[in-house]
């Protein structure tokens, strides 16, 4: 169940919001966390069907609110997120979302549209974004990211074209920045900290062995 604002914690605990558990955790404690806050909102904002507004009941043998009025299964709701690292030689494209705390950068993201695949939304958030294109789109992991209920599918990819141009409304600046000259990053633990360090990690790979 969810505490309500009001609620006593219990025993010696204190309240933690999810997202200071990020690099506080593990995985595996970060992602069981996650499945108790989402499965519990779920419960909590599917309380009557969406389809005839009467109320529903839990499944008992599976995740999901059912309705005897007018048999509507509903089951919790996952939204598909991309975020992608592009680079350039030794360079990454970052940018600045308004809500970032002061002074972060991180890599470019944005949800899955309906009848999108993930490769095309890549594509479109950079374009929207900051007006460039990339090629040689490459995988690279996921982190569930309930807040409120998503799945971050990440990937790198290289720069094909296009100058930045930022979009004024999701993005309020962005640029290209050297392996050596990053900015603050997201906070540990998140997919796009992760893409960030591994690609500083391969072009300082690099350097080393065009220096030796």
């Amino acid at each position: 169940m969810l505490l309500d604002s009001n609620d006593a914690v219990p025993g010696r605990f204190e309240p933690l919001d999810l997202r200071e558990l990020i690099g506080l955790v593990g995985d595996e404690e970060l992602g069981w966390a996650s499945r108790a806050v989402q499965l519990a909102a779920f419960d909590r904002d599917h309380r009557f069907c969406g389809r005839c507004g009467r109320a529903s009941q839990p499944s008992p043998v599976e995740h999901a609110r059912l309705c005897e009025a007018c048999g509507a299964t509903v089951y919790p709701r996952l939204s598909p997120a991309v975020i992608v690292l592009v680079e350039r030689g030794d360079m990454c494209l970052l940018a600045r979302s308004p809500r970032f705390p002061p002074g972060v950068f991180s890599a470019i993201a944005g949800f899955v549209e309906p009848g999108e695949t993930v490769e095309h939304a890549v594509e479109r958030e950079l374009a929207e974004e900051c007006g460039v294109t990339a090629t040689d789109l490459r995988y690279a992991g996921s982190q569930p990211w309930p807040f409120p209920h998503s799945l971050m599918l990440g990937f790198t990819a290289t720069y094909a074209g296009g100058e930045v141009r930022i979009d004024g409304t999701e993005v309020e600046a962005a640029g290209w920045f050297a392996a050596d000259a990053l900015p603050p990053s997201p906070s540990a633990g998140t997919i796009a900290r992760r893409l960030i360090e591994e690609f500083a990690a391969r072009a300082g790979a690099r350097s080393g062995r065009r220096s030796g």
